[in-house]
């Protein structure tokens, strides 16, 4: 498995094969089941984790308890609340596996002597922060003041994977309907022509 993040860390372009080796060191594998959290609301951020394999869903709960979906991250993707484990913060909010997953994850002490060690960390984290704005920026411009029709539809050609690894209920709390929208959504998009 840790090839996988090797061979992640190589795609960046900013880090050196001594400097992939040196920084591998820190990041620990955490193998989680199903439905375990990688990161609780309201307890403090303490890792940036690397998705090796398997998927995570980041939430927050209204106040009914209800799930409110704001993304999915999957393999080769980097999972944290950033903002609070920069600051060493509560977080907002829940990061929780939707699959059995790998996540090799690094503590804030060491992530910082990391950025200390070796300065093309700056730009990973850099580059991780921007796919992470870009992702938010996305979500609000497609699924903000749409049809369910519209939101199903965009998924289908933008971000098919989420139809094929998502449960219904996931998907309709990512877009912000009901699961009962979004069946009536597909029902109209894959009915037979006749």
């Amino acid at each position: 498995m840790t090839d996988v993040f090797k061979n992640y860390l190589s795609t960046t372009g900013g880090l050196s094969a001594e400097e992939i080796n040196f920084s591998v060191q820190f990041f620990k594998p955490t193998h989680l089941k199903k439905g375990d959290f990688f990161i609780r609301e309201d307890e403090p951020c303490r890792h940036i984790g690397f998705i090796a394999s398997g998927a995570v869903k980041a939430y927050g709960l209204d106040k009914e308890g209800k799930e409110n979906i704001t993304c999915f991250k999957f393999e080769n993707e980097f999972a944290t609340s950033f903002p609070e484990f920069v600051a060493q913060e509560k977080s907002k909010r829940n990061i929780r596996t939707i699959e059995n997953s790998v996540i090799y994850r690094i503590s804030h002490p060491d992530y910082l002597h990391l950025l200390d060690q070796v300065t093309g960390w700056n730009r990973v984290i850099k580059s991780v922060m921007e796919q992470e704005y870009n992702q938010k920026e996305r979500y609000l411009l497609n699924y903000n003041n749409r049809s369910s029709v519209d939101k199903y539809l965009h998924i289908l050609s933008n971000e098919p994977i989420l139809v094929k690894r998502i449960t219904t209920q996931d998907l309709a709390s990512y877009l912000g309907i009901t699961q009962r929208s979004l069946t009536r959504a597909k029902g109209q998009i894959h009915k037979p022509n006749l």
